[in-house]
């Protein structure tokens, strides 16, 4: 039965030394384009980890106390002043952005029984998708879609429901992270032919999810074998995801005709520094940032537009499948502790929040 009582608790952090806190919270309330959902699972993502001085480094915006999180599925409990896309009662899943530099907000974060969604970047499930499920896309699929469509990245083409091939193709590097599987959906969905690496359990998976060949990203001769294969096509962009990722799509960028624009899931000041450097051969990489959907128009492009259908008629499916450590708020430090510890092919999800 949907819990509408909107009072509940939050694991809260109250300074960037200290430890969260599972505390009671005022009740959330939706202001003019916000949703107040009652939280039925979330995931976890290595941002979600870092503290401490780093986490000073990588959201130095972050004011106190906060909570964490970004990938929400739930019911809804309030529809802000004006909103028509959603009813009360609606399964949902969203990008929480309560620790964006453009929200900042505790309310607004994952790791709580209630928080308060973005319509913008808030999409409706179908009855056949669980919340466990649901719950592994917001974050990865914001920064595919960041990847993959901002202007300052590989600037493609959006996807549709009846896209025309395109004989143009994205290679990504890191195809079974959870961002890869998302890049290539959305790839795919656009009209792009997608290359990519993982690992060879992996592959029949990548496959199925649209990718036209995929390659062992641990073979040394990989990255020549991708750019043999774009041989007689256009290149659209790299996507560079993992350790050693972004060196390889250089060596790709360097051989392939097309497009020269790499998008780089790698710690910025690296990727930065290999920028400058690759600038002067007519190579262009841009360091990611999964939230900046949140503020532009890919978010709802994405949310809105793509993904509700997409969802139903089988065109996107929600990938990687959960690995569910657990369940409560309680469970989170577990979870982040086995996501320390690494997964293929999976990502971390809590039930029952």
């Amino acid at each position: 039965m949907s819990d509408t009582s909107n009072n509940g608790r939050a694991l809260v952090t109250d300074a960037w030394r200290a430890a969260p806190r599972i505390r009671f919270v005022p009740p959330r309330t939706a202001g003019s384009g916000e949703l107040v959902v009652r939280v039925r699972a979330i995931a976890v993502n290595p941002i979600d980890r870092i503290n401490g001085p780093a986490r000073r480094i990588v959201l130095p915006w972050l004011r106190y106390p906060a909570v964490l999180g970004s990938d929400v599925a739930g019911e809804v409990v309030a529809v802000g002043p004006g909103g028509t896309r959603f009813a009360i009662g609606d399964r949902v899943l969203g990008h929480a952005a309560g620790a964006e530099r453009s929200r900042n907000r505790p309310e607004e974060g994952a790791f709580q029984t209630h928080t308060v969604l973005l319509e913008r970047v808030t999409a409706l499930l179908p009855d056949t998708l669980s919340f466990e499920q649901a719950a592994v896309l917001p974050l990865a699929l914001s920064t595919a879609a960041a990847a993959l469509f901002e202007p300052e990245q590989l600037a493609l083409r959006r996807p549709v429901a009846d896209a025309s091939a395109l004989d143009d193709v994205v290679v990504v590097w890191g195809g079974s992270t959870s961002v890869g599987m998302n890049a290539i959906q959305l790839a795919r969905a656009a009209g792009y032919g997608v290359l990519a690496t993982s690992s060879p359990p992996n592959f029949t998976r990548l496959e199925q999810l649209g990718a036209e060949a995929v390659f062992d990203y641990r073979d040394r001769t990989t990255a020549d074998h991708i750019a043999a294969q774009l041989r007689g096509r256009r290149l659209a962009g790299v996507l560079a995801i993992g350790r050693g990722s972004l060196s390889q799509a250089v060596h790709i960028a360097r051989r392939a005709s097309g497009s020269r624009r790499i998008a780089s899931a790698y710690p910025t000041p690296p990727t930065r520094l290999r920028g400058s450097i690759e600038r002067r051969r007519g190579i262009r990489i841009s360091a990611i940032w999964g939230g900046t959907p949140i503020d532009s128009t890919v978010g709802p492009a994405i949310y809105t537009d793509f993904l509700p259908n997409a969802l139903v008629n089988g065109q996107f499916v929600a990938a990687p499948p959960p690995l569910i450590i657990g369940a409560g708020l309680e469970a989170i430090p577990a979870a982040l502790r086995r996501l320390g510890k690494g997964v293929s092919a999976q990502k971390i999800v809590i039930s029952d929040i």
